[in-house]
């Protein structure tokens, strides 16, 4: 007994003295990653498939991994790229590694799982290669779960659907492009409004998006989730596109390089899209979009990008119709009871995005932004119920001004010990909404005001900091955060005939914890966990008296993303929502008002599957239980929430020159009232796309509602009355989906 228990301890000081060399013996593995052109990649993933430690590339492309060995096996992986695998050698850790890494076709094979709060963004990036975006409306759609609905002529922001949400226009998402907000505060038709019909499709790079309220640097509107287009910085080839089809459409794209130097290189992209629409009454749309962009880059000393886009359109609609209307004959599905629906806008933007390498590990970052934007919109929700002789029709208004700015300091790679590693971030920013002549109004034909009903000046302003810490310690990431906004809210009531001007003002502070756990290089398992908000329009805020200012949400996901086999990336989450105030659409008015407190939990399950080198298959299905915390059963309903969702699709390419992609989204019924007693119709619809290349041209077809489906695409529970009724009726009103809509394309790259 005494042999073995000798015997045992010396083996255990054996293995203790093993485990002390390596402790000796293990490094930091430091080095930078560039393409063939030598340009420095960054956020390649890169991983210790020996040690579980991960690191990435910084804005520089330089990186450092600690606790390295010799012997250890390193990937580096990037999409677009080829995995490269470094077998770790002694000279690696003393001199350093430049990698190198080779042009490849997108493949999920490039994807390594590791902790990144926003790691389904990075992987959906597959999704955005393999199938890029063919129109304006499509850009929200690649988030996954996330549905819209078009229902004023084209020419009016999307409805969003997410995570239980019948966001209206923006309400509890926070959308951006290259850290712009294109939400609106205080707005005219509805606060949050999110018009992305400036950006144009072929000029997105890639979609950052995160679900919940759980980012520090996100603040207003940042609820069910956020999502922020990221534009090219640059442009390969110059390119030329037209399209046309049905419903008299015609699109025109360019995108052209007007300089390229060592350092630096611009592009100018410009767009013309008209198109009549389904309806019997033409659209009579028309949008124009022009954008220049300038990029520096000095390697390891700043990176500047300069931007300057201008964004026009006008529109007709035929609004939402009521289904008795079809029922009785009096209209078809694509016709009208007020054709003289409409309106236009216009937005300018000038951005800057600077880096500042300030040492190897610490980064200076700085955006500034001013936007001009215009706003006038007709429409007419209730026909006759107001006024029976001339009709309901509503005129909303605005003229605006936004500028902001934000400056954050990054410190990446702190030794924490030999083995853990911190960095954090720590911002401040301010924006201002300077919006005149805010209208709502009774009209006639586009062309009589009857009568004003709210006519105003409102001045917002957000001031706002918040530090972002990340600590990794084995295979652990730990990322708590905090947030402090503050808000002044301004608002002059021109209809009074004395002067009229009040203000209210309030800061909230928003915490957050995200705890992540990389089981190896293809598993992650996380728990998210923190608050958010979202602001009230300035002109309840003013008129409550300061009350129910910035309303929060509490938010908490537990998940996995994991990936078997290389060709193979699933992901479940469950989670939960809890709003301290909700927004329901007002039909009559027009509006958006404040409503009481929900909750809603659901669950995500996701797949991408890169079945064969020429195929790539995706799904995403979501499930919500949506209620309303302060109403009784059965009455506890939220208005056009979703509670079932699903979207997928496949992409193939390079079979011969061919290449394509067939999409599905499905939306299922829904309660459109408190009580369920009036149902918005679900649907399902199904668009392809297919595409022949010959050397630099391109040529293709583009298919929206395959099978020609019925369905409406946006519904609302509305009181409303016809010409020849003398009573009123409540039911759903819809604007139609799209039916068959074919469309032809060429393009030619030089």
């Amino acid at each position: 007994m005494n042999f073995i228990k000798i015997r045992a301890l010396k083996l255990l000081s054996f293995i203790f003295f093993l485990s002390g060399l390596t402790l000796v013996n293990a490094q930091n593995l430091k080095g930078k990653v560039t393409d063939k052109e030598g340009v420095a990649l960054e956020n390649v993933g890169i991983f210790n498939q020996t040690t579980g430690q991960h690191s990435h590339t910084n804005l520089s492309g330089t990186f450092s991994l600690p606790a390295s060995t010799v012997n250890d096996s390193v990937y580096f992986s990037n999409l677009g790229f080829e995995t490269f695998i470094l077998v770790v050698k002694q000279n690696h850790l003393e001199d350093g590694v430049k990698i190198t890494l080779n042009e490849s076709s997108i493949n999920l094979e490039q994807v390594v799982v590791v902790s990144k709060v926003d790691a389904m963004s990075r992987i959906v990036n597959v999704d955005v290669q393999n199938d890029p975006v063919k129109s304006s409306q499509e850009i929200l759609r690649k988030v996954p779960g996330l549905i819209i609905g078009q229902h004023a002529g084209g020419g009016k922001a999307e409805q969003i659907f997410l995570r239980g949400f019948d966001v209206d226009h923006g309400t509890d998402v926070a959308i951006s492009v290259d850290g712009m907000p294109v939400n609106m505060v205080s707005h005219a038709h509805g606060q949050g409004y999110a018009d992305l019909h400036f950006v144009i499709p072929e000029t997105i790079d890639n979609i950052d998006f995160g679900k919940g309220p759980y980012y520090a640097d996100k603040g207003d509107f940042n609820t069910a989730g956020y999502v922020d287009l990221n534009l090219k910085k640059s442009i390969d080839k110059s390119m030329v596109s037209y399209e046309t089809g049905q419903f008299n459409t015609n699109r025109l794209v360019g995108l052209f390089n007007i300089l390229e130097s060592s350092k630096s290189d611009a592009y100018v992209a410009s767009e013309v899209y008209l198109t009549d629409g389904p309806f019997n009454s033409p659209q009579n749309f028309n949008r124009i979009n022009i954008l220049g962009r300038y990029h520096y880059k000095d390697i390891g000393k700043e990176e500047l990008t300069l931007t300057a886009s201008h964004f026009q359109s006008k529109w007709d609609a035929s609004g939402q119709i009521p289904q008795r209307a079809i029922d009785q004959n009096i209209i078809g599905r694509f016709g009208a009871i007020d054709d003289t629906e409409g309106g236009k806008t216009s937005r300018t933007n000038l951005m800057l995005n600077h880096t500042k390498f300030l040492g190897e590990d610490q980064f200076l970052k700085t955006r500034a932004f001013v936007s001009k934007y215009d706003f006038e919109l007709f429409s007419n929700f209730t026909f006759f119920l107001e006024d029976t002789v001339n009709g309901d029709q509503i005129r909303q208004y605005e003229d605006r001004t936004v500028m902001g700015a934000e400056t954050v300091f990054e410190q990446i790679d702190i030794a924490v010990g030999t083995d853990d590693r911190f960095k954090y971030s720590a911002g401040i920013g301010f924006r201002n909404d300077n919006v005149d002549d805010v209208t709502l109004e009774h009209t006639l034909n586009r062309k009589t005001v009857l009568e004003q009903y709210a006519f105003g000046d409102v001045d917002e302003t957000n001031m706002y900091g918040f530090v972002d810490g990340e600590y990794k310690t084995g295979n652990w990431t730990f990322n708590p955060s905090i947030r402090l906004d503050y808000f002044n809210f301004d608002y002059e009531n021109k209809l009074s005939e004395t002067y009229d001007n009040k203000s209210e003002s309030k800061a909230i502070v928003s915490p957050k914890l995200n705890t992540l756990y990389a089981v190896n290089k293809d598993w992650q398992l996380f728990l998210k966990t923190g608050i958010g908000f979202h602001s009230n329009d300035a002109r309840v805020v003013t008129a409550n008296e300061g009350k129910d200012i910035l309303p929060k949400a509490y938010g908490v996901d537990f998940g996995t993303i994991i990936k078997p086999i290389d060709k193979l990336v699933m992901n479940a989450t469950l989670w939960g929502l809890f709003l301290d105030q909700e927004f329901v659409y007002v039909g009559d008015a027009g509006i958006v008002e404040p409503s009481g407190k929900t909750r809603r939990v659901g669950v995500e399950v996701g797949a991408r599957y890169q079945m064969l080198d020429w195929l790539y298959l995706y799904g995403d299905v979501n499930y919500t239980y949506a209620r309303s915390t302060a109403e009784p059963d059965g009455e506890d309903y939220i208005p056009l929430a979703p509670d079932f969702t699903a979207v997928g699709g496949l992409s193939f390419s390079d079979i011969g020159n061919f290449s394509g992609n067939l999409n599905y989204r499905y939306l299922g019924d829904r309660a459109a009232n408190e009580d369920n007693s009036i149902v918005a119709e679900g649907y399902f619809v199904t668009d392809l796309n297919l595409n022949y290349q010959i050397k630099n041209w391109t040529v293709g077809i583009i298919v929206e509602n395959l099978f020609d489906t019925e369905w409406n695409e946006t519904q609302f529970a509305t009181e409303s009355r016809l010409f020849n009724e003398t009573a009123s009726v409540e039911e759903i009103h819809f604007t139609p989906g799209t039916p068959f809509y074919l469309r032809g394309k060429v393009s030619v790259r030089f």
